[in-house]
């Protein structure tokens, strides 16, 4: 992609205490591009989503976005610079789908929180963008997983970053939702000039929609490029190797007997 780097890292090391779950990691996104984050189970994917938020510290080296230390910077212009959509979230199964959508602008609010115009525009703006607009006053309670993890992402896209992270965004949803899901962040990422990094085990979604994959590989750090360098250079096949799939220089996965 030819935008401005987004993030960068430098020798990044993650992990839980002494436990180093990958180190030596060279990320880069670039604005108007959606990266697939790939990689077997237990190699640290959410591990480096949540470090790249700043909701983990580095055991080692630094992580920037849009030229400031992630891990330095105060909590809420952090929160203007990335936004998160995670696999653990607190119960929202009361708010309505624009309420929730509307906690996405709480990083740009003074201090009553109090929405001015602007803030009442982006809500609006993420939920059409989002496919939820006729959703607004349902209780999450009452809406669907697919039409759940849109409104996460519509609160996502309210908080306006130049960042958005999100962990396995398409988990648990059925074929057409997932590839809604995938597609719903290309054309974001593309439109608004986002960097948006989402992990997912849905080897094929990532081959055919994501503009480029990170695969991550524990102590042999990472490898970025697009899905066709992936697939050609052998990159992706050594990244599962013993995961008993195989690749074609098409993107067709088979597994193994």
């Amino acid at each position: 992609m030819s935008g401005e780097m987004v993030l960068t890292s430098v020798d990044l090391a993650i992990g839980h205490g002494k436990v180093r779950l990958a180190e030596g990691l060279a990320v880069q996104l670039r604005a108007g591009s959606l990266t697939a984050l790939l990689g077997p189970n237990g190699v640290g994917k959410s591990t480096l989503l949540n470090t790249l938020a700043g909701l983990q510290a580095p055991l080692d080296g630094q992580a920037f976005v849009t030229g400031s230390n992630i891990h330095a910077m105060p909590a809420k212009e952090r929160a203007r610079k990335i936004a998160l959509v995670s696999t653990h979230r607190p119960s929202v199964a009361l708010l309505t789908v624009e309420a929730l959508v509307g906690l996405g602008r709480h990083p740009w609010t003074g201090p009553w929180g109090r929405f001015s115009a602007a803030d009442a525009e982006a809500v609006e703006r993420a939920m059409e963008q989002a496919g939820v607009l006729h959703l607004r006053t349902r209780n999450m309670e009452h809406c669907s997983d697919g039409e759940r993890q849109k409104v996460h992402i519509a609160r996502a896209l309210a908080q306006e970053t130049p960042l958005m992270l999100l962990d396995e965004p398409t988990a648990f949803l059925d074929l057409p939702n997932r590839a809604a899901i995938v597609r719903l962040l290309r054309e974001n990422a593309l439109k608004a000039g986002r960097a948006v990094l989402f992990s997912t085990h849905d080897l094929q979604l990532a081959l055919d929609l994501c503009d480029r994959l990170l695969l991550l590989r524990g102590k042999d750090g990472v490898w970025q490029g697009t899905p066709q360098e992936a697939l050609r250079s052998g990159e992706l096949q050594r990244t599962f190797a013993g995961a008993g799939v195989q690749f074609d220089a098409e993107g067709t996965h088979r597994f193994l007997h």
